[in-house]
């Protein structure tokens, strides 16, 4: 039988909710302040998984102007009952610094999983990472954690709240019960809950989403508990063991097959050779579960997060290189913009055939109307190229190829004017909230047309690149460290993953335009 290795979405896929429905598996993932909202695919074999449109393509549905960086969708749940999926999906607008967050919890439906994805009912904002639970007699459960501000570390995770929810009202009823405050391993959040056997199993993500992370499991007869601990817990981690393939184990979520096997998706990261620091994100995994006197345990053995899973199939290699045009909207499916929908004049395909058009927005620090659209990076050694037609006439318009974690980490290669040189090429760095210009006054003068802007990280090695020709191309600035693109250097934490696209920024009239021609990303050995 294939083995299949992990993890089965890699890059910057975190906080996985798996769901069956059907012949089809489906995965929704985190999608912080990248628009449009929750990642989603499904597979019908568990290996090889084909991106769907993302659930929440409206400002009606997510408003994320102001969100803070890795604020935005944090952890959606997924579930199918009454002929209709349910996404449940929290919208942080704030989070850091302590002791409040704001986490406004919400629930859209939809007949099919390409939508159309009805308005959001807005639910509560007690805690976030909520989920809904539909029981065999009927009924509808909100579970979430609860959020304490007045305490302190661990002590701000207060709980699991369970809450009734009535389809016919559209809102909550019934009083909040505390129905699980935790296992020793503290922080507890992430809460999905489902039924088997008469018995209900409350699965909790607990250690924090860094190297301590685990997965959970508590029982009960009684969907109000009390919840007794798995007698082996955690059923998932990495704790203690960096010298494993799969680090950061944890947040997870379950579905069973067809055939009675249970599959559990966990989110993992995978540290760059040499560092702590894993470039990709938290990405999702996947393995088998057994089950032995009604408790799960792994089929691997043990508690540690397997690096693959025995599959039915082979997994089919992706391409090495993906081309993308700009004929047609195909090409979002990839791609994200940054807190703001893809849409006219800001973005737009329509304007000239064949090239994608960004109107300058606002600047890399903003929070608000950047004009950035960019794809995951999906592995440790790549590269990524663009070719960019721009005619700045003041140092306060940009565009090129942007290379980012957020605001306080991210590159930009980046063709701007200066008064004494004109149009000119130049390097924009961010680390860690540390501003520089590497080239200083020595910018490359450019002529007017098209230029070819690239990117090669190696590892934690990234260099730029620029060519007249598409052919010839000579690098730009010094070798920069990928590593701090990561949620392990960001400050003061974040749950996201490095993105490489296209920018424009227009601090004279926001009108300014950059026409690109194409976009290519590249696996390199």
């Amino acid at each position: 039988m294939p083995r299949i290795r992990n993890p089965i979405l890699p890059g910057f896929h975190p906080d996985p909710s798996i769901l069956r429905v059907g012949k089809w598996y489906y995965i929704a993932n985190s999608t912080f302040e990248w628009f449009p909202g929750v990642e989603l695919h499904r597979s019908q074999d568990l290996v090889h998984w084909e991106t769907l449109p993302s659930p929440l393509q409206r400002i009606s549905q997510l408003d994320m102007e102001g969100n803070p960086p890795s604020g935005g969708i944090w952890a959606p749940c997924l579930s199918y009952a009454d002929g209709l999926f349910w996404l449940i999906y929290t919208d942080v607008k704030h989070w850091t610094p302590r002791p409040f967050k704001d986490a406004n919890n919400y629930l859209v439906t939809s007949p099919t999983p390409e939508g159309p994805w009805s308005e959001p009912v807005f639910l509560n904002a007690t805690g976030f990472d909520p989920s809904l639970f539909h029981d065999d007699d009927g009924r509808k459960w909100l579970v979430n954690m609860e959020w304490d501000y007045r305490k302190e570390g661990k002590g701000h995770f207060a709980g699991i709240l369970l809450q009734e929810y009535d389809p016919i009202q559209r809102r909550l009823i019934g009083p909040m019960h505390k129905v699980f405050t935790g296992s020793p391993i503290g922080m507890t959040e992430g809460p999905h809950l489902y039924k088997r056997n008469g018995w209900y199993y409350l699965v909790v993500a607990e250690g924090g989403t860094q190297y301590d992370h685990a997965v959970t499991v508590a029982r009960s007869r009684s969907i109000l508990g009390p919840y007794e601990l798995h007698p082996g817990n955690p059923l998932v981690t990495s704790r203690g063991r960096r010298d494993l393939y799969l680090q950061k184990a944890g947040h997870g979520s379950w579905c069973d097959t067809p055939d009675g096997r249970t599959y559990i998706a966990f989110l993992v990261g995978r540290p760059l050779p040499g560092t702590d620091r894993c470039i990709l994100g938290r990405e999702t995994a996947l393995a088998e579960i057994v089950w032995k006197t009604d408790w799960p345990w792994l089929k691997e053995g043990g508690n540690l997060a397997p690096d693959g899973f025995d599959a039915e199939v082979e997994r089919k290699e992706a391409p090495s290189i993906i081309e993308y045009s700009f004929s047609d909207a195909r090409f979002l499916l990839d791609f994200k913009t940054l807190r703001i929908p893809f849409q006219e004049p800001m973005f737009s395909i329509n304007e000239r055939a064949g090239f994608l058009r960004i109107r300058g927005g606002e600047s890399l620090q903003s929070r608000h109307r950047q004009a950035v659209i960019a794809r995951r990076q999906e592995h440790f050694s790549f590269r990524a190229e663009t070719a960019v037609e721009f005619e700045p006439f003041s140092f306060h318009q940009m565009a090129g190829l942007m290379y980012r974690y957020d605001e306080l980490s991210q590159f930009y290669l980046r063709v701007s004017f200066d008064e004494k040189i004109g149009k000119c090429l130049g390097l924009l760095v961010f680390e860690q909230g540390r501003f520089r210009l590497p080239l200083g006054e020595n910018e490359i003068p450019l002529p007017k047309g098209r230029i070819h802007l690239g990117v090669e990280t190696k590892g934690k090695d990234c260099q730029f690149y620029y060519s007249l020709d598409g052919s010839r191309w000579k690098p730009v600035g010094p070798l920069l460290d990928a590593s701090v693109l990561s949620d392990d250097a960001a400050t003061p934490l974040g749950f996201t993953g490095a993105m490489v696209g296209m920018a424009c920024q227009d601090a004279v009239s926001r009108s300014a335009y950059a026409d690109f021609a194409y976009f290519r990303y590249q696996v390199l050995p």
